[in-house]
């Protein structure tokens, strides 16, 4: 093997031939492990990080009241945290994260968690990058103008990542978001128990993101019992701990907030001062059913996108930092959903929800632009006929797949059987740029 490239260089007649197309048709800068969208994306994280920060930090003190709380030995702590203090509204994993940043004073562990938890928005883009290759595999994708399209998608996620990393600093979204983007990655390499996991993880960071269970029915009908095995049992795992030990806990899922003006609840005619018995039942049902039905039309990537619908479209309340689910699932959608150059879904929401806080003068105006988006792009994901994928020779998803589910694994990796039959021809690989290791492209 010693040589090879040296002797591809002379075949060629140019030296470095070779590693400059290769280069170009990835990406990298000078040979380096690094995409030029990639450094491009950090400087706009480190750019909105800079402006950001001197005013972030917003909840970050409830992070720091939970882990002391959940590891001390106090009558209203342990496992009595949840029945005494029903507004810490956040997942035992989430505690246990922001226990590794009490060893830090004050503001420098602060900081050093918004520093973290922005790191992890580029990490989750990188992620949808590579699900994207996954998920198009042999589909004669081009990974130059895919590149590009979570180039331009990661300009409209970043501004809202850092929202809900550094201005609120909310570790519980982060980490059920960032699990949620794993979760993702695993289901499009057909991995049914590490699937289940980062479900539970994310679960077990922030209780809303069940909306998002709908992706483990995407995998062949057969994985279905086991890994919602796998899900239910992590799940119990972290919670039930909490119910047991203090029969209380119950209660904290009675906790209300102040339903706001500039909700779209009120546009269903719901004026109670807070949030209602039924509301917090109602989101769950409603982000499994939108989910389930996006699975069942063949359309798994935008099952994110619907259970974050469903939060906003029922939440009381209307935080900015709330759009970050909304981004990553218009970012899935793009980039992973959809062949376009242009990530439409992005900068629509961006535009219409954060533009929409920011410059809307009217609450109900403003209202009425959340119940606008959730209904158009929900429409939009599941009622648009399918694109057929072309190229990869396989049925496009859908319903009646033989390998079962509602969308039949849908644009998951599929396995040959059986023999060839002699005397066919291979059939040409689609023009276009390969991926030159596996599908880690972008």
């Amino acid at each position: 093997m010693r040589g090879t490239g040296a002797g591809r260089r002379e075949r060629s007649g140019r030296p470095g031939r070779t590693r400059t197309d290769y280069e170009a048709a990835t990406g990298r800068i000078a040979g380096l492990p690094v995409r030029r969208h990639h450094v491009l994306l950090l400087a706009w994280t480190v750019l909105w990080f800079l402006l950001v920060e001197p005013s972030g930090g917003f909840s970050w003190h409830y992070l720091r009241q939970g882990e002391e709380l959940l590891f001390s030995d106090r009558s209203d702590g342990g496992l009595s945290l949840y029945a005494h203090h029903p507004e810490l509204q956040i997942g035992p994993v989430s505690l246990a994260v922001a226990r590794l940043f009490a060893p830090f004073p004050g503001h420098s562990g602060e900081v050093l968690a918004e520093a973290v938890m922005s790191g992890l928005g580029l990490a989750m883009l990188v992620l949808v990058g590579r699900t994207a290759a996954q998920y198009h595999l042999g589909t004669g994708t081009n990974h130059r103008r895919l590149q590009q399209r979570l180039l331009v998608a990661g300009l409209a996620f970043i501004p809202m990542w850092v929202e809900v990393s550094v201005r609120f600093a909310h570790l519980d979204d982060v980490l059920a978001l960032f699990f949620t983007t794993l979760a993702a990655h695993e289901l499009s390499r057909g991995r049914a128990t590490s699937l289940a996991v980062c479900l539970a993880l994310a679960v077990d960071s922030k209780p809303w993101a069940l909306a998002f269970a709908p992706l483990i029915l995407a995998l062949p009908r057969a994985r279905w019992v086991r890994t919602g095995l796998w899900f239910a049992g992590l799940v119990a795992v972290a919670w039930l701990p909490f119910y047991l030990g203090d029969l209380d806990t119950v209660a904290a899922a009675k906790f209300t907030i102040p339903n706001q003006t500039a909700s779209a609840l009120r546009w269903f005619g719901v004026s109670d001062p807070t949030t209602p018995w039924w509301d917090r039942p109602a989101q769950f049902a409603l982000g499994l059913g939108l989910g389930s039905l996006a699975v069942w039309r063949g359309r798994w990537p935008a099952v994110v996108l619907l259970g974050a619908d469903a939060r906003i479209l029922l939440d009381p309340s209307v935080y900015t930092y709330y759009t970050a689910s909304i981004m990553l699932g218009t970012l899935l959608w793009d980039t992973v959903g959809q062949r376009r150059l242009v990530p439409w879904w992005s900068w629509i929401a961006l535009v219409a929800l954060y533009g929409g806080t920011l410059f809307l003068p009217s609450d109900p105006a403003r209202g009425l632009v959340r119940l606008a988006f959730v209904v158009v792009s929900a429409g939009y994901v599941l009622l648009l006929p399918a694109q057929r994928r072309r190229g990869s020779g396989r049925r496009p998803p859908g319903r009646g797949r033989p390998d079962g589910g509602p969308g039949g694994g849908g644009g998951l990796p599929q396995q040959r059987t059986g023999r060839r039959r002699s005397g066919r021809r291979r059939t040409a690989p689609p023009p276009g740029p390969r991926p030159t290791a596996g599908v880690q492209v972008p």
